[in-house]
């Protein structure tokens, strides 16, 4: 556990949370070219719905997703359906009717179209008006945080400590942190009264910011992943970074330029389990680890799990070379 200074900064009890939704998925083509990769199931459960279920855990009930264009259907998901809901009940089916009125009631949640897909920092930009002088954080639909592993309050502890900005990090080998924003670190200022709890391990100050490094030129293995808390002064400094690769502004341009004049940047070094459903690979792996841990399907999916990936390794063994 560390000890951090409260400095508490008026501004830090926002409710308000922004999601970037409006990407193209292409790395889950062709499902996503009518289907929006935020609604692809954990098993049941949409992505983005896990996402606007954390922000409501950590307080954070004032919800806006920015979408791009095609992507009504997250709208949909989050509104009332009346035939759907009317149906259900006429059948006396409770638990579907539940699981459908959820993410209607979840929280008080906005859209607005991001025109063109110009980059995180641009999606971001976008929610200027309707953040306003707050301070809000930012979730990013490919990251899960498992909800027994809190994330967004140990951040949001620490953005009233210090003030500025917090980045969430991950420690990753460093073969990988190409595929990441990576971060140097500094001197932490001395400490005071702030827990943490199990799932976070150390707090770091953030002196630079590097968007997808070579490895060999990357300044740590600590990753950036897809939870940030951000004073409305990052707005400025959106406006002001020019678009990089690909013509996307990125984030982390517009964070390095917070650093550069001297606005607090720390980061909060993530320990616990996080699911990256950005990647095929990973999502699937998501899938199983969830579906495997559900009371309701657990103990005859495990069941199956079992039996399936002996008979694999036994066809794999007997297969020639």
């Amino acid at each position: 556990m560390r000890e951090l200074p409260r400095t508490r900064n008026p501004r830090s009890n926002s409710h308000k949370v922004v999601i970037p939704a409006a990407g193209l998925g292409t790395r889950f083509l062709p499902a996503t070219k009518a289907v929006p990769k935020e609604l692809l199931p954990i098993v049941d459960t949409p992505a983005l719905q896990y996402i606007v279920e954390e922000a409501v855990e950590a307080g954070l009930d004032e919800v806006l997703v920015i979408v791009g264009r095609g992507k009504e259907a997250i709208i949909d998901h989050f509104d009332h359906a009346p035939e759907l809901e009317a149906a259900l009940e006429a059948k006396g089916d409770q638990d579907r009717l539940d699981s459908v009125l959820k993410p209607a009631e979840l929280a008080d949640l906005h859209f607005v179209r991001q025109g063109a897909p110009r980059g995180l920092g641009h999606a971001v930009l976008c929610a200027a008006p309707y953040v306003g002088d707050q301070v809000f954080a930012v979730m990013l639909g490919d990251d899960i945080i498992d909800p027994r592993d809190p994330l967004l309050d140990p951040m949001l502890e620490v953005q009233k400590a210090y003030g500025g900005a917090v980045v969430a990090l991950m420690e990753v080998p460093r073969s990988q942190i190409s595929m990441y924003g990576s971060v140097a670190t500094g001197i932490l200022d001395p400490a005071a009264q702030v827990t943490l709890g199990q799932s976070v391990s150390d707090v770091v100050r953030i002196t630079d910011l590097v968007e997808k490094p070579n490895p060999a030129e990357a300044p740590s293995n600590l990753a950036i992943i897809g939870r940030y808390v951000l004073p409305p002064e990052i707005f400025d400094e959106l406006r002001q970074t020019e678009p990089g690769r690909g013509g996307e502004v990125q984030l982390t341009d517009a964070m390095h330029r917070l650093v550069d004049k001297h606005i607090p940047v720390h980061g909060v070094v993530f320990s616990g389990r996080r699911y990256d459903t950005g990647d095929r690979g990973d999502y699937l792996r998501a899938v199983v680890r969830l579906a495997a841990e559900r009371k309701d399907l657990g103990p005859s999916f495990v069941e199956w799990l079992g039996t399936f990936l002996k008979e694999f390794h036994a066809e794999s063994d007997s297969s020639p070379a």
